[in-house]
C-alpha cells in the first residue's frame, strides 16, 4: 500500500488534480478506474477486484454504475507526489443526476469511448454538460486490445467532435492497463489544479451522501475556500442548522480519517444525524466562528421523469415497504415517494424516478435486500389538466384524472438524441414517427453513423420505445434524452371495466389515435388472465361513458341434465329454464375476484412479460380452480 507524502489537509494546491470519467454505459469507465487504482498503489494486487469501486451487489452483477464513487490516489511524475481526487461516474441516460454533481466537484474530465462502439448518445449529452462546467476534456479511446476495435477511425469522430487532431487522442486498455500511465500524465500536466482562495473563510459544497447504518449520514464534500479542521462546529448556510463533526477524512479508497481538509481536496464529513434532510445535496458548508458571506451556487433537486405505483402483494407488509423506502431514500436522493391507496390493489406507494432503469433497479433492491414481494403499476408521466371551469389539476396516476368536461391536457416533452449507423435510418424515423415524434436536425459523424434529433412525448419514451428501437436497428442504436418543455395533446383517459366496475390498476392515459388500440388490448389480456366464474363476465375497455372495446368471459355450465336418464324434454327445459334464472341471479349479486397474479400478468412490460405471461397465466387460472 503507497503511504502519502502530501499529508490530507496539507496537500499544496498546485499539486491537486480534480477530475471525474465520463461515458456511455459500458464504455469501460469502472474498469479503467481499477487500473488506475492498482497503478497507483492505493490498493494491493491480493484485495483488488473487477469493479472495486461499484460497492453494490447489482453493480456488480449487471457491470453498471449506479452511484457515483470518489476516490483519492497518489501519482509521481517527475520526481513531484501529486494528489489526484477521481470520480467514477454511471453512464446510464436515468443517472445524468449523478453525473451532474460528479462535474462540480472536479476541473476535468476523463471522456471516454469504446475504440469498438465509437461516439454513442450518452457521451455526447455527458460532454456537453462537461463544457457547460467548463472543464478540461482529456478524450480517450478505450478497449483497443480487442480485436474487433477501430482506433483510427474513432479517433478521427472524437477530432471532429471536439476540434482537436486525431494523434490527441489517448489509446488506452482497461483490461490489460496499457495506456494508464501515459492517461495519468497528462492528467497531471492538462488538468488545472483547484482555484480556491486557501485563506478565505470556509466554504465546501455538499456533492453527495450516503448512509451508514453506525454512524449516520455521511457527507461528501468538495472543499473551495478555506481550510476545515477537525472537530470545528460547521453550519449549512442553506438549512441555517449547526453540526458538531464527529469525523473528517478522505476516501483511499477507504475512509481514512484527518485532521484538516484544505481548499480543492475532496472529503468526508460525518455529523453524527440519522436524518438525510439535514444533509442537502447542493448546500454549501461554512463554519460556525467565522461564516461566509455567500454561498456556493448549488444546483436544482432532481426531477422525477416517470412514476409507477408499488404496492406488496401481502398487504401485510405495507409498513415494511414504508420503512424499506425510507431507508432507499437515504442513499438515492433522486427517489421520490408518497402514500397511494387502489381499490384493486390495497395500499401502497407512488413512487417518482429518473427512468425505467432507477424504476427497474429500486424495485429489485426492495425485492433483494428487504424481501418484499412487489406489483410495481404501468409507468407514466405527469400530465397538467384544465377542466371547462378553468381548474387545473396536476395528474401523476390515471385515477387522478378528474370527471367533467377537459378544456385542454397538457403533457411533458423531451428532446431526444439518436445515434445510429445509416442503413437504419429508415427504421428509426419510422419508429420516431409512430411514437409522436417530430423530427429535428440530422448529422452525420461519420460516413457510416448519424445522430438524429427528434422532439418526444416523455410518456412514448418511457414504456417500450427503447426496446423497439435496438430491435429495429440490431442493438447498435444508442439513446439519450432530457427534458424539453410541454405541449397540449389530444389525449383520453381509458378505463377498464370488469362487471360495470372500473378498475383503477388499469386505466391509463393515452392518446386518443391509440385508445382503442389499448382498449383491445387490455381487454383481450384479461380475458386469458381472469379465471371463469359460475356465470358470465363483460370486460370493457371505456373513455367516459362510451365502450370502445369488450371481451366476454364464458361462464362455467354445470351439467343439470345429468340426473335425467330420460323422460319428457319439458322436464330437461325446466331444469335448464331454473338454472338459466339462477344465473342471472348470481350475476346481480356475484363478484368477480381477480388473482394477484393477474394483476401481476397484466401490468408487467417488457422483456419480462415476453418471457413469463404465459407462466402467469396458468399461475392465475390454477389459484381459482
Amino acid at each position: 500500500m503507497v503511504t502519502y507524502t502530501n499529508q490530507p489537509g496539507f496537500t499544496q494546491q498546485s499539486l491537486i488534480r480534480n477530475f471525474c470519467i465520463i461515458a456511455h454505459i459500458d464504455h469501460g469507465k469502472s474498469t479503467v478506474a481499477d487500473r488506475v487504482l492498482q497503478l497507483s498503489g492505493v490498493v494491493s494486487q491480493r484485495d483488488m477486484h473487477d469493479q472495486f469501486l461499484d460497492r453494490m451487489d447489482i453493480e456488480q452483477e449487471r457491470g453498471i454504475t449506479i452511484k457515483s464513487q470518489a476516490v483519492r490516489v497518489p501519482w509521481v511524475k517527475d520526481g513531484t507526489e501529486y494528489t489526484l481526487g477521481m470520480i467514477d461516474t454511471p453512464g446510464h441516460v436515468d443517472f445524468t443526476y449523478e453525473v451532474s454533481r460528479a462535474l462540480e466537484a472536479c476541473e476535468g474530465a476523463v471522456l471516454l469511448v469504446d475504440a469498438t462502439q465509437g461516439i454513442e448518445a450518452q457521451t455526447l449529452s455527458n460532454l456537453y454538460m462537461a463544457i457547460e462546467h467548463d472543464l478540461t476534456i482529456i478524450p480517450v479511446l478505450n478497449k483497443i486490445d480487442l480485436p474487433s476495435a477501430d482506433p483510427d477511425r474513432h479517433a478521427a469522430e472524437i477530432a471532429n467532435l471536439l476540434g482537436c487532431s486525431p494523434d490527441d487522442v489517448l489509446r488506452v486498455s482497461g483490461k490489460t492497463g496499457e495506456g494508464i500511465r501515459e492517461l495519468l500524465n497528462q492528467i497531471v500536466d492538462e488538468v488545472p489544479p483547484p482555484h480556491g482562495q486557501s485563506q478565505a473563510p470556509v466554504r465546501a459544497l455538499i456533492f453527495d451522501s450516503v448512509y451508514d447504518p453506525y454512524r449516520g449520514i455521511v457527507t461528501y464534500i468538495r472543499m473551495v475556500d478555506g481550510e476545515l479542521k477537525a472537530r470545528q462546529k460547521i453550519r449549512m448556510m442553506s438549512l441555517g442548522t449547526v453540526h458538531d463533526p464527529g469525523e473528517l477524512g478522505v476516501i483511499c479508497p477507504d475512509m481514512i480519517a484527518t485532521k484538516a481538509l484544505g481548499a480543492g481536496e475532496v472529503g468526508y464529513v460525518i455529523t453524527g444525524v440519522k436524518d438525510v434532510a439535514q444533509s442537502k445535496v447542493g448546500d454549501t458548508i461554512t463554519t460556525e466562528t467565522l461564516p461566509a458571506e455567500q454561498p456556493l451556487p448549488g444546483y436544482r433537486d432532481p426531477q422525477p421523469m416517470v412514476y409507477s405505483g408499488l404496492f406488496p402483494v401481502d398487504n401485510a407488509q405495507f409498513p415494511e415497504l414504508r420503512e424499506a423506502l425510507d431507508k432507499l431514500k437515504l442513499n438515492d436522493a433522486a427517489l421520490v415517494y408518497e402514500p397511494e391507496t387502489s381499490v384493486a390493489l390495497g395500499f401502497g406507494f407512488r413512487c417518482g424516478f429518473l427512468g425505467l432503469l432507477h424504476m427497474e433497479i429500486v424495485s429489485e433492491r426492495l425485492s433483494r435486500e428487504f424481501g418484499l414481494d412487489l406489483i410495481s403499476t404501468a409507468p407514466n408521466v405527469t400530465y397538467k389538466v384544465t377542466m371547462e371551469d378553468g381548474s387545473q389539476h396536476l395528474v401523476k396516476n390515471p385515477s387522478e384524472f378528474p370527471d367533467g368536461k377537459v378544456k385542454k391536457i397538457v403533457e411533458p416533452l423531451v428532446a431526444a438524441s439518436i445515434i445510429t449507423p445509416k442503413e437504419f435510418i429508415g427504421s428509426v424515423m419510422d419508429l420516431c414517427q409512430d411514437h409522436r415524434g417530430q423530427m429535428g436536425t440530422m448529422e452525420y459523424l461519420s460516413p457510416e453513423r448519424v445522430e438524429m434529433h427528434y422532439t418526444m412525448p416523455l410518456a412514448e419514451i418511457v414504456f417500450d420505445f427503447f426496446d423497439q428501437l435496438k430491435s429495429r436497428t440490431k442493438g447498435y442504436a444508442s439513446l439519450d434524452y432530457h427534458e424539453d418543455g410541454e405541449q397540449a395533446a389530444d389525449l383520453v383517459k381509458v378505463d377498464i371495466l370488469i362487471q360495470g366496475d372500473k378498475i383503477d390498476a388499469f386505466s391509463a392515459i393515452v392518446h386518443k389515435e391509440k385508445s382503442y388500440t389499448y382498449g383491445v388490448m387490455m381487454t383481450k389480456k384479461l380475458r386469458e388472465l381472469i379465471p371463469r366464474q359460475q356465470f358470465e363476465i363483460p370486460i370493457q375497455a371505456a373513455i367516459g361513458s362510451r365502450i370502445i372495446a369488450r371481451e366476454t368471459i364464458r361462464a362455467l355450465r354445470k351439467d343439470v341434465l345429468a340426473k335425467c336418464y330420460g323422460g319428457d324434454i319439458t322436464r330437461k327445459r325446466k331444469l335448464l329454464e331454473k338454472q338459466k334464472a339462477g344465473k342471472k341471479r348470481m350475476k346481480m349479486l356475484g363478484h368477480v375476484e381477480v388473482p394477484q397474479e393477474a394483476f401481476i400478468a397484466a401490468l408487467s412490460t417488457g422483456d419480462a412479460e415476453d418471457r413469463d405471461s404465459k407462466d402467469k397465466i396458468r399461475a392465475a387460472k390454477k389459484s381459482n380452480e
